[in-house]
């Protein structure tokens, strides 16, 4: 379908599986990000849970590392120590944060020695924290966008479902769609192929303005 992006962490349980999956693609194909869980956010545990995850996975690299979730017993200086030192070591080619609302993202730039690339959150039209993208991308820090489609009470709203109608495209796909409009990544949940292919059809058309601003307005 041409999904090459795949989000995974070490809270998941779900690494080994993903490591026999990605067998059958050259690795350069793929953006593999994972994520240190926020109890293993000292220096050296950090590099522990990397390696776990690399063996787990297969790869010799990750193009993305985030820390999972902040953990303020721990200071972030000795969190990033380590993140660069991996970056430097060519196990990851990119770090983030996950869940850091604008507080910590602005703690973790004046601190870490490599770049913050991404902040994933969760972000949607229920879950629009303006002043945050606002703020990453100032900074050059993507957004990512976990839970794009809230949790399924967002499908049912009439705006959405008006939008949706306009345009001839499911709740789904104009959620997604909002999202990338916003300038963040999206990486939906899919129970189903169908819902795989439909949460790749969000190319090639628009929400109109109107309806942007009823949305954000909402």
């Amino acid at each position: 379908m041409g999904y090459r992006h795949i989000d995974t962490a070490e809270m998941y349980g779900n690494q080994a599986e993903i490591g026999e999956a990605i067998k059958a693609f050259p690795r350069s194909a793929l953006f593999l990000t994972s994520k240190v869980w926020s109890n293993h956010l000292r220096h050296d545990d950090v590099h522990k849970a990397c390696d776990s995850t690399l063996r787990q996975l297969g790869t010799s690299y990750l193009d993305l590392y985030l820390i999972h979730w902040p953990n303020l017993s721990v200071p972030l200086t000795e969190t990033f120590k380590a993140l660069r030192e991996l970056v430097d070591q060519g196990k990851v080619r990119s770090v983030g944060v996950s869940n850091f609302d604008t507080a910590l993202m602005k703690k973790s730039l004046d601190v870490s020695g490599a770049p913050v690339t991404v902040d994933q959150v969760r972000f949607h039209p229920f879950s629009y924290d303006k002043s945050l993208l606002d703020f990453c991308k100032g900074k050059g820090v993507v957004v990512t966008a976990y839970s794009p489609l809230g949790r399924g009470n967002i499908l049912n709203n009439t705006i959405i479902q008006s939008a949706a109608k306009k345009v001839g495209k499911t709740p789904a796909q104009i959620c997604l769609r909002w999202c990338l409009r916003k300038g963040t990544i999206v990486i939906p949940k899919a129970g189903s192929e169908d819902h795989l292919r439909e949460n790749m059809d969000i190319f090639g058309w628009e929400i109109n303005e109107e309806d942007m601003k009823r949305i954000d307005a909402r």
